[in-house]
C-alpha cells in the first residue's frame, strides 16, 4: 500500500525514531495533530552511510535512523519490517512469516533464516479436502484453517541474535510510536481495504480496526493502530517468546480455533487446529543459501523451502549460454520466458520443503542439468505449456519425463525490503501474510491479521498418478517463491534485490537482474521495466506497455500467447557503486512508488 508522491503520509520518523533513542514521546496526539511531512519519497537515492529501500517512506525512514544511529543493516532491516506492520499491515507483520538473507562484510559470507510458516502438527494431506475433495479455494482463504504457524518474530529474534548490534526491544520503537500516533490514509490504503471490506466486516476485530464506525477510511485521515502499539512494546519488553509462549500465543491459538465471526455473517469460516504446542515447537532455520555463478558473479538466494533460490538460478543457468546484451529486445524476451517456463516445470516437479521430501536442490542448480534442459529452447518457435520437468539426477539433453505439475496460487501481497550499513554488511529480506488482508481475521485486542499462508499447499493433488511435493503435512513449509537474492563478485556486494507478488516474485527477480547485469540498464531502470511472468502456463503474463508494443506481435509470432497484467511485483534493492557509495532503487511506479533512502546522500567515499 504505497502513498502518492508527495503526500504528507504520517508523523513518520521524525517522531519515531525519537523513540528509538529512549527520549520522552512529545504529549501531542496524533489525532489533533497535522501529521508532520514525510521524506520526500524517491525510487533512487544515492549516497553513503548504508542505505534503505522499501515500498514505504514511512519504514524506509525508520532504517535510516537505526543506521544514522550507529545500528548495522540487520537492526534496520527488523526495523523496517516492524515499520511495514504498521503501515502495510494488509501485506506484512507478526502474524506472517518469510526469508531473510544476510551477507557480513567480515567473513564475506551469505547466509540464511528460513522463517516460513509451518502447518500444525495434526495437519496432513487432508487438510483442505472435505468429502474427499477439495474445499472451494476462497473458503480456504478466509478461514483458520489457513492459518500457519507464524515465524516473522522468530525470525527477528534469530537475525538480531545472529548479527544484530541493538535489541529488539529498541528496534521496535519507532513502530510502536508510528502504530500509536498513525499515518495518514491514501488512495492506495483506502483501496486495499475497498476490496477486503466484506471480509473485514465479518470478523469485528477486523471491522473495529480497519472499518472505523462501519466505514472505509478517509482518505487524509490518520490512521491509529492503538492495539499493535501495545503488542510491540509487550514483545519488546517480554521477547518474541511471548507470541510463541504467553498470553499472545493464548490470543491467537482461541482465534484460530474459534474464529471470533459476526453473528449475523452468513461466511463459511472453517476453524483450524493450531495449539500452544505449535507455537511452543516452532523454530526458523539457520541455513546455506542457493548459489550459482552468472558471468562471473556469485547469486545467492533463498534454499527450499523457498523455490526462489533454485528457480532463479536454474532460469540463470539456462540463460548464461546466450549474449544477452547482444540480442535485441523480442529475442531477449523470449529467451527470459522460455528459461521461466522451464524453471517453473521443475520447480513443480520437485521443490517442497526439504524436511519432507526429497529436494535436489544441488542437482537443480547444477551448469549441466541446466545444459540439457537449455536446448529445449528454439529461438524460432515458443515452447508449449504445461511443459514435463526434467530429471536433475539423471539429465539428459533436452529431455523431459513424467507429467506437468501445474504452479500452485500464491497470494500476491508480501512485500521485501532491502539495507546496507557502512561497513559492508547487506539484508535481502522478504516477509508476508500471504493474500491482501491475510486470513482477514485480526487476533482480537492485539492489531495484527493473521496469514493464510497454509493455502500456498496444494489442496489436492492435480494428478495422482504424479508425486505432489507440496501436499500439508505436519509441522511442513508450504513452498514459496520468495526469492530474496544478494549478488557478490570476488566476495564482496555489487547488489542485492527482491519482489513481492506470489509466483512472479521468481520472473520478477530474474527479470531485474538480467535488465541490469546483461542489458545495462540502471538498477532503478531495470527494476521498473515493463515485465513478463511465465510460470509453465498457456499463457505468459505481461504488463500494459509490452502488451501495447510491437514486441508483443514479434513474439505472437514464434507462438507466444499472453494475457494482460496491470501490475506484476513491487521490486526493491540496493547497490554498491565502484567509488564505495550505496545506490537504493525501488520502483517508479508500481504499487504507488517505492522509497529508497541513504544516510548521507552526495559523492562521497563508502565509509
Amino acid at each position: 500500500m504505497r502513498r502518492s508522491v508527495g503526500r504528507n503520509t504520517s508523523l513518520l520518523a521524525v517522531l519515531a525514531v525519537v523513540a528509538s533513542l529512549g527520549a520522552a514521546a512529545p504529549a501531542t496526539s496524533a489525532a489533533t495533530t497535522t501529521p508532520r511531512p514525510a521524506s520526500p519519497k524517491s525510487p533512487v537515492a544515492v549516497g553513503h552511510g548504508g542505505a534503505v529501500s522499501s515500498v514505504d517512506p514511512d519504514a524506509s525512514a525508520v532504517g535510516i535512523e537505526v543506521l544514522r544511529q550507529g545500528g548495522n543493516a540487520v537492526d534496520a532491516a527488523v526495523a523496517t519490517a516492524a515499520a511495514l506492520g504498521v503501515t502495510e499491515p494488509y501485506s506484512a507483520g507478526i502474524g506472517g512469516g518469510g526469508y531473510f538473507v544476510h551477507y557480513d562484510a567480515k567473513t564475506r559470507r551469505v547466509q540464511t533464516i528460513d522463517g516460513r510458516e509451518t502447518a500444525p502438527r495434526s495437519a496432513d494431506a487432508s487438510l483442505f479436502l472435505e468429502n474427499g475433495k477439495p474445499i472451494p479455494f476462497e473458503e480456504g482463504v478466509t478461514s483458520g484453517l489457513g492459518v500457519g504457524t507464524p515465524g516473522t518474530p522468530a525470525t527477528w529474534d534469530r537475525a538480531l541474535d545472529a548479527w544484530g548490534s541493538k535489541s529488539l526491544r529498541t528496534l521496535l520503537k519507532p513502530a510502536e510510536r508510528l502504530a500509536r500516533d498513525g499515518f495518514v490514509v491514501d488512495d492506495t490504503f483506502r483501496s486495499q481495504t475497498a476490496a477486503n471490506q466484506a471480509r473485514f466486516a465479518d470478523f469485528p476485530a477486523s471491522a473495529k480496526l480497519f472499518l472505523p464506525g462501519g466505514e472505509l477510511p478517509v482518505v487524509g485521515s490518520v490512521f491509529k493502530n492503538p492495539d499493535l502499539a501495545r503488542t510491540y512494546e509487550k514483545l519488546g519488553r517480554e521477547g518474541v517468546d511471548e507470541l510463541y509462549g504467553g498470553a499472545l500465543a493464548d490470543d491467537i491459538v482461541r482465534t484460530v480455533r474459534k474464529p471470533p465471526v459476526d453473528p449475523d455473517a452468513t461466511r463459511v469460516v472453517r476453524p483450524g487446529d493450531l495449539t500452544r504446542k505449535d507455537l511452543a515447537s516452532y523454530r526458523t532455520l539457520r541455513q546455506d543459501p542457493t548459489r550459482v555463478n552468472y558471468r562471473g558473479l556469485e547469486v545467492y538466494g533463498m534454499a527450499p523451502s523457498s523455490s526462489g533460490g533454485t528457480s532463479v538460478g536454474e532460469a540463470l543457468n539456462i540463460l548464461e549460454s546466450t549474449d544477452l546484451s547482444r540480442v535485441d529486445r523480442t529475442q531477449y524476451l523470449h529467451r527470459l520466458i522460455e528459461a521461466s517456463r522451464i524453471a517453473f516445470a521443475d520447480r513443480g516437479r520437485w521443490v517442497g520443503d526439504p524436511a519432507f521430501e526429497d529436494v535436489p536442490t544441488k542437482e537443480l542448480l547444477s551448469q549441466r542439468f541446466a545444459d540439457t534442459r537449455e536446448c529445449l529452447i528454439r529461438d524460432d518457435r515458443a515452447l508449449t505449456s504445461p511443459l514435463a520437468p526434467g530429471d536433475p539426477r539423471n539429465p539428459e539433453r533436452c529431455g523431459s519425463g513424467g507429467r506437468a505439475a501445474p504452479t500452485t496460487y500464491e497470494g500476491e501481497s508480501t512485500t521485501h525490503l532491502t539495507t546496507a550499513d557502512k561497513w559492508g554488511n547487506v539484508v535481502a529480506y522478504t516477509l508476508t501474510i500471504e493474500s491482501t488482508g491475510g486470513s482477514a481475521i485480526t487476533v482480537p485486542g492485539r492489531g495484527f491479521l493473521l496469514n493464510n499462508e497454509l493455502t500456498d499447499f496444494s489442496f489436492a493433488p492435480a494428478d495422482p498418478a504424479v508425486h505432489d511435493p507440496n501436499l500439508p503435512a505436519p509441522g511442513k513449509r508450504p513452498r514459496s517463491s520468495m526469492a530474496p537474492t544478494i549478488v557478490l563478485k570476488h566476495g564482496k556486494p555489487v547488489l542485492a534485490l527482491g519482489s513481492p507478488g506470489g509466483a512472479t516474485i521468481i520472473t520478477t527477480v530474474l527479470q531485474s537482474l538480467t535488465g541490469h547485469l546483461d542489458r545495462g540498464l540502471p538498477l532503478v531502470d531495470a527494476i521498473a521495466a515493463p515485465r513478463a511472468s511465465q510460470r509453465n502456463a498457456p499463457t505468459t503474463e505481461i504488463e500494459p506497455d509490452l502488451w501495447n508494443s510491437p514486441v508483443r506481435a514479434e513474439l505472437e509470432k514464434r507462438g507466444h500467447a499472453f494475457k494482460q497484467n496491470p501490475e506484476i511485483g513491487a521490486a526493491t534493492g540496493v547497490q554498491r557503486l565502484p567509488d564505495g557509495r550505496w545506490l537504493a532503487a525501488a520502483e517508479k511506479v508500481r504499487r504507488g512508488g517505492g522509497s529508497a533512502m541513504v544516510v548521507h546522500p552526495g559523492p562521497g567515499r563508502g565509509h
